[in-house]
């Protein structure tokens, strides 16, 4: 065979555990695809080549026999497990490929890493793209919402195969280019702390609405189904009446009884609020997400507290159908607000590494294909077409109205939660953060005063310009600048 005949597919996928094997089924079912494949194991090419004998794909078993099987520039995705086993695969690829071909990381890689991949691997010449991939397996098979970063030149040919396969939302492909080196992996990262925020918003809704009125899963399942029907029409809301029908075949009783309520993580929150906080970026809704699985998942530090005394008196919900009603104005109020943070650590990130992110592309390519794509999302779009400035999602005019017509049941629900001992940490922090936003002054300066007396940190003051110690001696002081420009 010569080296044109081999050299017969537009794209390659590296590592065919599920994600990877259903993005090659994915690649290799649209027009004009065939697709490369290879498996550190070959046993897992084999199988995928026995169970789908339809698919155009170009089996390998040593990544020069993938390289040469691959039409230039060559393309080749990496779906393999973060970590070493990434940086393992790009060195052998790197080996294989030549200047100008394109190595993408479709896992959950950390941004910064991927930022460190690319500068590596640019110095060869070859191109290096971190792309974000939202849907779980489902999506990888019918249409993923994907967010790739890298070089423009990368994009070139990179974008025609991506648009092939993403989902599509109201005639749109989900993918963008969203910027530079780490960029999407950033993006996907923000995107997961999102659904972070958004799975705990809708646990505490359950649970306000199962204690709070006695319903049943089945019926708070009805519920939600109602829920999905309006402004909260989202993937999450129309899983989580899924979750709640069912019936655990072996007990007869719902399944969310039987599941432990202890709930894991695989990172990408974590790394969200990390970064947020190296960013100086309140993502509270989501770090308060992040900390209920945390407290969810230490059973010995629960189980010793379990006689901890709770509220001597515990109030009674006398109209069960407005409570269900404050509690969706709570949840989709504080589910703004949880958008609007990731969306604050989007315009912080890139500020911080020189990305171009065009946030209404981001809330476009969202819409479709990902967990967290929902309604409201085109109108975060229309948000940052009409103001791309805008300091703050939330005060876009649509959300502004939202709070204002949401509010006053997000106040119920929160002070009755913690009149009747029900944790809502994502409910109370994102109420609380939206009151900072509007407070006209915060105890802050109370803050800046402490810290002045006892470690010399300085002030600003509201009456003068310049920087201000305090030579703390009694009830009035003497102050001097210290730095007047």
């Amino acid at each position: 065979m010569t080296a044109a005949e081999q050299a017969s597919a537009n794209i390659g996928v590296v590592g065919l555990a599920v994600m990877g094997s259903n993005l090659a089924r994915n690649l290799a079912s649209r027009e004009g695809n065939t697709v490369a494949i290879y498996n550190r194991s070959y046993s897992k090419t084999e199988t995928l080549l026995t169970e789908h004998p339809e698919a155009n794909f170009v089996p390998a078993s040593t990544y020069e026999e993938f390289a040469a099987s691959l039409s230039k520039p060559r393309t080749a995705i990496i779906m393999v497990q973060a970590g070493k086993g990434t940086d393992a695969v790009i060195d052998a690829l790197t080996e294989a490929f030549e200047p100008g071909d394109i190595i993408v990381d479709g896992g959950n890689a950390l941004f910064t890493d991927t930022i460190r991949r690319e500068k590596a691997v640019r110095e060869t010449g070859i191109n290096f793209v971190g792309a974000g991939i939202s849907g779980g397996e489902e999506g990888a098979l019918l249409g993923p919402s994907i967010m790739p970063g890298g070089s423009a030149e990368a994009w070139e040919t990179l974008g025609p195969i991506l648009k092939s396969i993403a989902a599509i939302a109201e005639g749109e492909p989900c993918v963008t280019h969203v910027g530079t080196d780490g960029a999407g992996h950033f993006v996907k990262m923000i995107h997961n702390g999102i659904e972070y925020a958004d799975m705990q918003l809708i646990a505490e809704a359950y649970d306000l609405i199962r204690q709070g009125t006695g319903a049943t899963p089945a019926e708070i399942a009805d519920i939600f189904a109602e829920w999905n029907k309006g402004e909260l029409e989202s993937y999450l809301i129309e899983i989580t009446a899924e979750v709640l029908r069912q019936v655990d075949a072996k007990t007869d009783k719902p399944l969310v009884d039987i599941i432990l309520d202890q709930a894991g993580s695989k990172g990408t929150g974590v790394w969200t609020v990390q970064t947020a906080l190296n960013l100086g970026v309140p993502v509270s809704g989501i770090a308060e997400a992040v900390f209920a699985r945390a407290v969810s998942s230490k059973p010995a530090q629960r189980a010793a507290s379990a006689a901890l005394p709770g509220p001597s008196s515990v109030p009674t919900v006398d109209d069960k159908a407005a409570f269900i009603e404050d509690v969706r104005q709570a949840l989709y109020a504080s589910k703004i607000i949880a958008y609007s943070q990731g969306f604050d650590a989007i315009v912080a990130g890139a500020e911080e590494y020189n990305w171009d992110i065009k946030k209404g592309e981001i809330a476009k390519i969202w819409r479709g294909g990902c967990i967290i794509r929902a309604r409201f999302l085109n109108r975060i779009t229309e948000a940052y077409a009409e103001n791309p400035g805008l300091v703050a999602l939330v005060t876009a005019p649509y959300f502004t109205d939202a709070m204002a017509g949401t509010q006053d049941s997000w106040r119920r629900v929160v002070g009755g939660a913690a009149a009747a001992g029900i944790p809502t940490p994502a409910f109370s922090s994102s109420l609380a953060y939206y009151d900072s936003l509007r407070a006209p002054r915060l105890p802050a300066a109370l803050v800046q005063g402490q810290r002045d007396f006892f470690g010399a940190h300085t002030y600003k003051r509201v009456d003068m310009d310049g920087t201000f110690h305090t030579l703390w001696s009694g009830d009035r002081t003497e102050i001097e600048a210290t730095d007047s420009h």
